[in-house]
């Protein structure tokens, strides 16, 4: 039900956008987690679909921003300065109609996109 796209190779301190385009009806928290070779899957940003709020990890906060298409039902994030260590999978995900979970742990979605890598070469 979540498509991802946008992933590439880049040098420090370039910039990429991640789409997620929503197949089907899902909720309104939506976020983007990331994982690193060899490291467990964190939380990199999450929106409000209805509230246009967002939220941020504190490693990315200032460079990466989370924003949404209704026309379209697209999530985007826009990285931004780009560092070696943002080297990872990146995905997209959501929260079920009426599910308020916690918006920083995975555990609380239910839908997930396939992945997308973004490279960072130093």
């Amino acid at each position: 039900q979540l498509q991802a796209s946008g992933g590439g190779s880049v040098q420090a301190g370039g910039s990429l956008r991640l789409s997620c385009v929503a197949l089907a009806s899902i909720g309104p928290r939506r976020g983007w987690f990331r994982q690193a070779p060899g490291k467990e899957r964190e939380f990199v940003a999450a929106i409000n679909w209805n509230r246009e709020s967002t939220y941020y990890a504190q490693s990315v906060e200032g460079r990466f921003t989370i924003a949404r298409d209704r026309v379209n039902n697209t999530m985007y994030l826009q990285m931004n300065n780009l560092k070696p260590e943002d080297t990872a999978v990146y995905y997209c995900a959501a929260q079920s109609n009426h599910y308020q979970g916690n918006y920083y742990y995975e555990a609380y979605y239910q839908y997930w996109g396939q992945g997308t890598q973004v490279t960072v070469s130093s």
